[in-house]
């Protein structure tokens, strides 16, 4: 392609910071805009007490996708982590995905402990895709790794913030933070990449799409020692799990924990973290209808452009698909 764009990429997290790298690299010029005080989307982390804590909650990176560790590894050094989790139930410490241990402790009870309470709180309804399920499913080995199946398994060795600040340490890239995104601004440019909200970008002209969100609690104690970094809870309280941050490596040390708090994301000033997976799949035909819309200066990225639940690897291979065949179409014009 011999004319060099003006990009505007809508978002500083995983999906806007890989369209924008890629773009940069063959010479547009890219600006990236986040209405957050932060680069790195849901991925932030930050120091709190010595500590480095991961903002929205905690974020493994996992995949078997080699090309998406390649790529990322320009731009981090890497500490191996192989992520454990629990559930706390009756003074016990269950392993999650439910191995064969855990089965027999629960012996008939595993839907009711494990399963249905997190759903519920998680989801707010128990009317959720057996995708969304799936994502823990029993085993019948003595497996005590959440992600079993995934090669590589790693955190970033100086924090997710800092990796960040790598991809987009590129001439040909301003980021402009604590801006909101309208479309006043978009004739400015010759291609938008936006991660905002399909629904709120096309002024919810078909029906908003549901998502739930997280209320996160910082606290320097906690009632009982963790065995792993990832505590999950199985009783009736308000919270999904706890994180104990420095039994991550290369975290720090001292007692810092975040409780989760699911709960609607109008009831978390509009923080949208989960696109809602239902059953009967309404949601789905809903996006459908605005994704059908044409708009051939709009390219809709990440997990609210595209309402789908993404893992850090399929962000990063996702948005490298999208640019790779966004600069294609255009070397053919």
């Amino acid at each position: 392609m011999e004319r060099k764009q003006n990009i505007l990429v809508v978002g500083a997290g995983l999906s806007g910071s890989v369209v924008a790298r890629e773009l940069a690299e063959v010479g547009h010029q890219v600006t990236v805009l986040d209405q957050r005080s932060h680069i790195g989307g849901n991925c932030y982390d930050e120091t709190l007490n010595g500590v480095r804590v991961h903002k929205y909650g905690p974020h493994l990176f996992h995949t078997n996708n080699y090309k998406v560790v390649e790529w990322l590894s320009k731009y981090t050094e890497w500490i191996e982590y192989r992520h454990k989790v629990t559930a706390h139930y009756q003074d016990n410490f269950l392993t999650l995905p439910p191995n064969k241990n855990t089965q027999h402790a629960l012996k008939n009870k595993l839907l009711d402990v494990i399963y249905y309470p997190y759903t519920l709180k998680m989801w707010g309804t128990l009317d959720i895709h057996k995708d969304v399920l799936n994502r823990i499913k029993p085993r019948d080995d003595d497996n005590e790794y959440y992600f079993p199946e995934d090669h590589y398994q790693y955190l970033p060795l100086n924090g997710y913030t800092e990796l960040f600040k790598n991809i987009l340490n590129h001439s040909n890239i301003e980021v402009k933070l604590n801006t909101s995104f309208n479309k006043d601004i978009e004739e400015g440019y010759d291609h938008i990449f936006n991660s905002m909200p399909i629904d709120q970008y096309y002024d919810y002209s078909y029906g908003e799409l549901p998502y739930r969100s997280i209320k996160f609690h910082n606290q320097f104690s906690n009632d009982f020692a963790m065995p792993t970094a990832v505590v999950n809870f199985t009783d009736n309280n308000i919270y999904t799990r706890i994180t104990k941050w420095d039994m991550f490596p290369n975290h720090g040390s001292g007692d810092v924990y975040t409780k989760e708090e699911p709960c609607d994301y109008k009831d978390n000033n509009m923080e949208r973290y989960y696109p809602v997976k239902d059953v009967a799949g309404i949601n789905k035909v809903i996006y459908n209808r605005y994704k059908d819309n044409e708009n051939n200066r709009v390219t809709f990225i990440g997990r609210c452009g595209l309402y789908v639940y993404l893992d850090m690897d399929m962000a990063v291979a996702s948005a490298l698909a999208i640019t790779k065949k966004y600069l294609y179409d255009q070397s053919r014009k």
